[in-house]
């Protein structure tokens, strides 16, 4: 069998985010979304900030890094569906995060909030309901 073109276990289009603080980060999607650390690779010569990281949360791989004078943060959005939208709402707020909005679901059959994280990523939570 032939080498993949990609990681085994990655999806095609991964975001990746430029933060303030990734170790932070990647705390709050453990906590938040029960995110999976699948790697870190870190600046030995600097202030050991994260050069790249890797963590799974659900069947999806979120890449991230912390943000230097070349690469300055980006505020991005990225949308989530998970189980329960006010379980994971809740503890995305005890995990740091502001809300941006509560979870209620408008014209579309999903139920929606959303939350901004310390590192600036605002995320959009949402489970189908109907």
């Amino acid at each position: 069998m032939s080498q993949s073109y990609k990681p085994a276990g990655h999806n095609s289009v991964s975001p990746y985010l430029i933060v303030k603080d990734a170790s932070r980060t990647i705390q709050f999607l453990k906590q938040a979304f029960g995110a999976e650390e699948l790697m870190r690779l870190t600046d030995d010569d600097d202030d050991g900030g994260i050069l790249h990281a890797e963590v799974r949360i659900d069947d999806s791989v979120v890449m991230l890094a912390d943000s230097d004078p070349t690469h300055p943060v980006q505020t991005v959005h990225v949308h989530v569906y998970v189980p329960d939208v006010d379980a994971t709402y809740r503890r995305a707020l005890e995990a740091g995060a502001t809300s941006v909005q509560a979870p209620l679901q408008k014209q579309d059959p999903d139920k929606r909030g959303g939350v901004r994280e310390p590192g600036g990523t605002t995320w959009w939570i949402g489970t189908r309901i109907g």
